[in-house]
């Protein structure tokens, strides 16, 4: 009945989905800690994807792939940037938009240079490959210690890795710099910010260009690590999740790491009760074990978090005092 139902994996799985989260989220806190809505975490994500599978495949070096992904993405936000903050455009619809092109873009684009339906060959030797921590052979067959040292901390990508040291990063850099004072300024009164000699529209491009960067790993890790190809739409709506973490943890960085800990677990758990056999029910549909990410991100912004407070001046254009 249940006996391919196993926590430990769920815990594994966890640890693994969540970087794709963590990464897209902090993007999202530095930029809307600047007062800039950031709906196009889904495109940026996107286009590292594929522009990081794309030079990956080419060179046979993750390495170089993941860093033509940070310079796609951080050209990307700074676009954005450009149409919502010097522009002074509507910064829902500037999101939406680059996420619909960059859905159409990514998949023509990669129809036209690999012929392969949209998709990216497979990387091969080009992925980026898990780490074995020292001393994991000699404690893989000790009950519990071997599973903690080996799959549970141990056997991730380096990714996975620096999207959990991330996290203190930012904090720090949000709280404790003269940086993320600025940024917190000009995310809730930008016009006193600029009466105290804060140049606004440069603060929240520098933290645009931080989304940029941040985003693009969530993109290289979902192609150069989970797939280790690039198919169209495999974002699958974790941009839109990233901002519902941020929801969760009310624009600060370890309570928002947690909400991605908790997609991620859902996310896991959808995946090892399918084709499991409940006593009353029988085996749940598949179509409705894919529901249960969303409709926990419904239940969360329905309800749990009808609290959180963001930052003043989100979504406002900044319009300089004459």
């Amino acid at each position: 009945m249940f006996d391919d139902f196993q926590f430990s994996s769920i815990l594994v799985s966890t640890i693994r989905n969540a970087p794709v989260l963590m990464f897209a989220a902090m993007a999202g806190l530095f930029a809307e800690r600047s007062g800039v809505v950031d709906l196009a975490l889904e495109g940026k994500m996107l286009a590292a994807a594929f522009v990081s599978a794309a030079v990956a495949f080419a060179t046979k070096n993750p390495w170089l792939g993941i860093m033509a992904g940070v310079g796609i993405s951080a050209a990307i936000a700074l676009l954005q940037g450009f149409v919502s903050i010097t522009q002074k455009g509507n910064q829902l619809v500037a999101g939406i938009a680059l996420n619909i092109a960059l859905s159409g873009l990514t998949f023509v684009v990669a129809q036209y240079f690999f012929q392969q339906g949209g998709r990216t060959p497979d990387l091969g030797e080009a992925r980026l490959f898990d780490i074995v921590l020292p001393g994991s052979a000699a404690v893989a067959n000790i009950p519990f210690i071997g599973w903690f040292y080996t799959r549970l901390i141990g056997g991730h990508s380096v990714l996975v890795y620096l999207a959990f040291a991330l996290i203190p990063v930012v904090h720090w850099v949000l709280y404790h710099t003269r940086f993320g004072l600025r940024l917190r300024a000009v995310g809730e009164n930008p016009h006193a910010a600029d009466a105290a000699g804060i140049n606004v529209e440069r603060t929240r491009f520098m933290a645009m260009l931080c989304a940029g960067v941040l985003c693009s790993f969530s993109g290289a890790y979902l192609s150069i690590v989970q797939s280790g190809f690039f198919l169209r739409d495999m974002s699958a709506g974790n941009g839109y999740l990233a901002l519902t973490a941020l929801v969760f943890g009310n624009w600060r960085p370890l309570h928002t790491a947690l909400g991605c800990l908790m997609f991620g677990f859902f996310a896991a758990l959808q995946v090892q009760i399918e084709g499991v056999v409940f006593p009353g029910i029988g085996k749940v549909p598949g179509s409705l074990i894919q529901m249960i990410p969303y409709v926990v991100t419904v239940i969360v912004l329905a309800g749990l978090m009808a609290k959180s407070v963001a930052p003043k001046a989100i979504g406002q254009p900044f319009v300089k005092s004459r």
